[in-house]
């Protein structure tokens, strides 16, 4: 079994900061691209930032500038550093990651989610 646990999401004031983590644990053999999708109200999950195995990062167009995505392999986390918030940043941040439990068996997998609040 594989488990995505996030934490770091909360309630900000606008152009505040906000750090995400990303643990993966379980049997795993090795992990490819990780990243980070948000789903506001309303609204479907869209991409914020991804990061392959070998360090090449891609962010979506609204967060370029003010959002950092960085990975540490020995530790299997993702961590989204979020600054200058803006209220429409708000959401349910989920982490995913790309995930071979053996050489035959690879996909995707999601945390559960936390809450990312920006007041105005």
């Amino acid at each position: 079994q594989v488990q995505l646990v996030e934490s770091g999401g909360g309630l900000v004031q606008a152009g505040g900061s906000l750090r995400l983590s990303c643990a993966a644990s379980g049997s795993i053999f090795s992990i490819n691209a990780m990243g980070w999708y948000r789903q506001a109200p309303g609204k479907q999950r869209e991409l914020v930032a991804t990061i392959t195995g070998g360090s090449i990062t891609n962010y979506a167009d609204s967060v370029k500038g003010r959002f950092t995505i960085s990975r540490d392999n020995a530790k299997n986390t993702v961590i989204l550093q979020m600054n200058s918030l803006k209220p429409e940043d708000t959401g349910v941040y989920y982490c995913n990651a790309d995930i071979r439990t053996n050489l035959l068996v690879r996909r995707d997998y999601w945390g559960q989610g936390t809450q990312v609040t920006v007041s105005s």
